[in-house]
Formats: C-alpha cells, structure tokens, sequence
C-alpha cells in the first residue's frame, strides 16, 4: 500500500503532558527511519482528566485521557494519535471509524519502588509498618496491600516531575511519603535517572498494555495507516492482542483492580497471566494460561479471562461480597 508521504503534511494529536510528547518525539523518529522528510505537526491536548485534580473514577476514569484526542481524530482535526496502551479502556470498543493501525515494542514494563531524597530505605521489606506509598493506580495498590497490608497507600497524580517533587517534599502534600511506584519505563522516557527499587513481576503484575504506544488513525485513511505499519512491531501487537481480549471479556476498564501479561516464549508459543484484585489485594484470582497452538492470540486471552471468571473475579473487581 503506497503512502501521500512525505508529501503531505501528517498532524499528530497527543496529551501535553512531558511524557506523552516524548513518546511523540519518539514515534516520530522511527517514522522518519522510514520516511526521513516527513513533515509533522504535534497537536498537543491537555484532556479534561488531566486538569482533574480528584479521584478519575468519579470523572469517568482514564478513558478521558483519550476521549479528546480520538473526537479530534474522528473530526478530522489530526491524522493519527499517539495513546499510552494502559490508558485505552476495554469495557468499550473503539470509537466509530478508528482503529490501531501500530503497536511501538514494548520496553521494560516493571514499576519501581522509589523512596525520598536521603532515605535510608533500600526495599519493600525495609518500610516500617505504617509507611506511606504514594501511587496512583488500584492496581498498584492492591499489589503492594496484598504484600504488605500494613503499609498506607494515597493517591497521587500529576506529571512525573511534579511527583517526584512531592515524594522529596518539595511539594506540599497532605502526607509524608515514605515511598511512590512508577513506571520504569516512563522514568526512561523522560531521561529520569534515579536508584531505586525496582519490583519483580511476581511482586508487582502490570496493567494491561503496560509500556506500549498505540498508533491509532481513522479506519479509511489508508495512507496515514500504511505509514504507520512500517513501525508496528508485531511481536507485541500479538501480546497486547492477547491482553486487551482478557480485559475485555472481564468488562474491565483503566480504573479496574486488573492486571495482565503476555509473553512470548522461544518456541514463539504465547503466555499470559491474568489477575484480578479488590482494593485492598485482600482477595484475588489468578490464572495462567498457554497458547499451546499458536494460534490466535485473542483466544489465549478469552480463556485467560473465562478462567479468572470462573474464579469470581467479577465480584472481586466490583467488591461485592461472596
């Protein structure tokens, strides 16, 4: 399929905040390996959920982080977005006309355990009982409660930077925190060099399309999609494939307590583990699964999500007693 470019002009739309335009800078640096003339333009949108300084479960959740950016893509306004994985929702399709034309390969999806400024804390298991870790996901949360459930997880949000400021106390918040998760590879994304401790993936599973960047256009603008299909890296367009299916079939969204990850084995064989977690990781299901075949990669993940099912995982998610 033949491609207007470098011709013509390729609009981008994107979050403003620092890590959503380096992801841009760097989806467009593998498009220019394949088209070293090609002329962007970087529409960047501060969404309604990042000027929202509450909890985005009484917003709407994460999906707002996309909303924007995909009516600006239905519109015509840009020719193609750049969406973290994690942040699009799976309990709803995709809107109307659009599609995922690209997967980025996947860095290191591991979180890491940072601590303050001169602490003299090195891992989990040192925290005292009582300690504070700031985060924001539930995910994360659970895991940390079902490891430590003497620990005191709060809510935090903003940019990266603007974190780090309060994790150091150079930004006042209402706790003193003892320790914040994030993102390895949002940290590397940014050139942020910091020790840290950084969590297994027994100790910590990630989210659901942790660390990949989705390249979405509108399903008939064939050009923007051929262009982008030279940087689909189709290793990881199968696992995250697998892992959107489970979520999927778990009705669960950005703001679900889920985790998934698939990997690919040397034979090429698929494998995803899939778990689900109240909020307070009191109560899980997990469930592993093979793509012993090879074959579709959305079927590992329909069984994955049957078999987390079967294990109450829908009143573990919505916290219903059972």
């Amino acid at each position: 399929m033949t491609t207007d470019f470098p011709k013509r002009l390729l609009r981008i739309g994107t979050r403003s905040s620092p890590l959503a335009l380096a992801q841009t800078d760097l989806v467009i640096a593998a498009l220019k390996e394949f088209e070293p003339e090609l002329q962007t333009e970087v529409v960047p949108v501060t969404t309604e959920a990042d000027l929202w300084k509450g909890d985005l479960a009484q917003l709407g959740g994460k999906g707002l982080y996309t909303k924007e950016i995909d009516q600006m893509l239905q519109r015509g306004d840009v020719d193609m977005a750049v969406h973290c994985v994690k942040d699009v929702p799976g309990d709803v399709p995709l809107p109307p006309g659009l599609v995922f034309a690209a997967y980025m390969e996947r860095p290191d999806v591991r979180d890491v355990l940072l601590f303050p400024e001169g602490s003299e804390y090195k891992s989990l298991a040192d925290l005292p009982a009582g300690s504070v870790i700031l985060s924001s996901a539930v995910r994360r949360k659970a895991q940390v409660l079902r490891a430590r459930p003497d620990l005191k997880v709060v809510r935090v949000r903003g940019a990266i930077g603007s974190r780090l400021e309060k994790l150091d106390g150079k930004k006042k918040i209402d706790v003193k925190a003892d320790g914040m998760i994030l993102a390895v590879a949002g940290l590397a994304r940014l050139g942020i060099e910091r020790p840290g401790y950084v969590l297994s993936l027994d100790e910590m599973l990630p989210a659901v399309g942790a660390g990949v960047i989705g390249l979405e256009c509108r399903q008939d603008d064939h050009s923007v999609a051929a262009l982008l299909e030279k940087v689909n890296h189709s290793k990881t367009q199968r696992e995250v494939t697998a892992e959107r299916v489970m979520l999927h079939g778990l009705r669960g969204h950005c703001n679900s307590p889920i985790a998934g990850y698939c990997t690919t084995e040397a034979d090429g064989q698929l494998v995803l583990r899939g778990m689900v977690f109240d909020r307070e990781g009191s109560k899980f299901a997990n469930a592993q699964l093979w793509d012993e075949h090879q074959g579709d990669p959305a079927v590992l993940g329909a069984r994955v999500a049957a078999e987390l099912l079967r294990q109450d995982a829908r009143p573990i998610i919505e916290g219903i007693p059972h």
